[in-house]
Formats: structure tokens, sequence, C-alpha cells
């Protein structure tokens, strides 16, 4: 559909933040890729050596009409620990850094805005490290990172980690 719009969002792991996005009312597709670095069509062994500068990311495409930036943005500061400097939990490097890339200036000011209200409220404890930076490229990860919790719900990481963030995703987020 035309009106549809795009987020971008590094939040750890992809394979965690796609499997968040994915149940979101009005998310119509949901990404895994890379953002952020230097080096041209990064690939997944690249980023994880953290030697090309960029984020593991989603590119979550969207229905305005039915969920917003601003809940994208709610929903992005509830499902990871934006307070870890390159890290989510076991998962560390600079490739797991909390970072929103926006795309055009109301993106930027809703960013900043959403990441000053997350850093005076009470749900962290530690200060907010997320960067917000222009979104210049996007690289599409490899296709079997997409649908990746979907298609391993049994695979160890999966089992340990992104299926407790699912659960308290779904038990706990209220969306306005």
């Amino acid at each position: 559909m035309k009106n549809n719009q795009t987020a971008v969002f590094g939040g750890g792991c992809f394979w965690c933040t796609e499997a968040i996005y994915k149940r979101v009312k009005g998310v119509i597709k949901v990404e895994p890729g890379y953002a952020g670095g230097h080096a041209e069509n990064p690939t997944y062994q690249s980023v994880c050596s953290g030697s090309t500068g960029h984020a593991e990311v989603v590119r979550i495409t969207y229905d305005p009409i039915i969920v917003s930036y601003s809940d994208l943005l709610e929903i992005f500061w509830y499902a990871h620990d934006p307070t870890t400097l390159n890290r989510q939990g076991n998962d560390i490097g600079p490739q797991y850094r909390s970072i929103i890339f926006y795309e055009n200036e109301e993106q930027r000011q809703l960013a900043e805005s959403s990441l000053k209200g997350a850093d005076a409220g009470e749900m962290f404890r530690k200060p907010i490290v997320t960067l917000i930076e222009t979104l210049k490229t996007f690289y599409l990860a490899e296709d079997y990172h997409f649908d990746y919790f979907a298609n391993n719900p049994n695979q160890p990481y999966c089992r340990a980690v992104i299926a407790p963030k699912v659960q308290h995703f779904m038990e706990g987020y209220q969306a306005n």
C-alpha cells in the first residue's frame, strides 16, 4: 500500500527484534539487516566480527493508520535494554548496539523526544545509551535470517533468549 512507512531500529540481535515486531498489529513486514557501518555489502560474518561498523537492525514496514512511529518507538524501549553499551544480554559487540535510524526530520524529532521521555521516566535505573543517527544505507541480511525465530523455535538460542523476550513482550506490553 502506498501510505505504508518504514522504521529502522537496532535493539540487539535482529532475530529477537524481528520476533517482537512481527507480533505488532499494523506491522506489515519486518526485514533483518545491517546499517550504520562503513563497509559496502556486509555479510553476517563480517558484521559479527565487529569490523564493518554495522549494527544488526530491522526495517519495519507499517501502516501508520494502525500503528504510529511513536508506538513503534515505545515498543523499542520496552523490547530491549537501552542502558547497556554495545550489548544485549550475552550478545556483546558494537553490532548489538541500541540505535534508532531516522529517515526524515519528523522521525528524528520523534526519536529524540521519545528518548528524552524514556530517559526521564522510571522504566530504567541506568542512563539510556541509545544512539540516534540518520539512515544512510540499509542492507538486507541473508535469507536464512528472515523469520529466524518462527523457522527455528527449537534452536537453543531461540528457546533460551528469544522465546522469553517474546513472552515478556506479549504478557507485559500494552499499547495505548
